[in-house]
């Protein structure tokens, strides 16, 4: 117990998410859609752990550990509807109390170089310091008509084959590389 309240901690902005068992902290400017995503996942069956501000705790070298301020437990807010308790509209199993922080996805405004060809390609995935841990982030343009659920659920999934050592950005280069190299070697 003293360890962990001695721990290095910190409080960043977003939604704390349970996605396919990975913590996932969603991050963007406010009026983003931050809280309507955690919404929209939360009715796909993943689960709140907190919103607005939850508090990170560096319990190892290499876990953080993200809860939900006692004030807010359960609570999610979004413009429009208020103050909603998930627990209460969609029961026990749409709430966690902790969860190992993993990935971040960061919602962004839709800009003219997101259709850049390498952009689409390899995606603006990079990393955040927390607490001297570097965290995987997704930056997810946000644009009318975007799925933003989706695209959330695959970039966790894409997340898990990464740790698993495959990428298919890059495959497909790999791929298109070895054609060239045949082509011009039938030429």
């Amino acid at each position: 117990v003293l360890a962990r309240t001695l721990a290095p901690r910190i409080t960043l902005h977003g939604v704390f998410m349970e996605i396919y068992s990975i913590g996932v902290l969603l991050t963007g400017d406010s009026g983003a859609g931050k809280s309507e995503l955690a919404l929209e996942l939360i009715s796909r069956g993943h689960r709140l752990v907190a919103d607005d501000a939850p508090e990170f705790t560096q319990i190892a070298p290499d876990v953080l550990d993200g809860t939900c301020p006692a004030l807010l437990q359960d609570l999610l807010e979004v413009r429009g509807l208020g103050i909603m308790n998930i627990r209460q509209m969609f029961g026990d199993t749409s709430v966690k109390t902790s969860k190992y922080l993993k990935m971040i996805v960061n919602l962004m405004h839709f800009r003219s170089e997101h259709n850049d060809a390498n952009f689409r390609l390899t995606g603006t995935a990079s990393s955040q310091n927390v607490l001297d841990l570097e965290i995987p982030v997704f930056n997810l343009p946000v644009a009318p008509g975007r799925n933003l659920a989706v695209l959330t659920e695959v970039a966790v999934r894409l997340q898990i084959l990464r740790q698993q050592g495959k990428d298919p950005a890059n495959d497909f280069m790999v791929r298109h590389q070895l054609l060239l190299d045949n082509s011009e070697d039938a030429s």
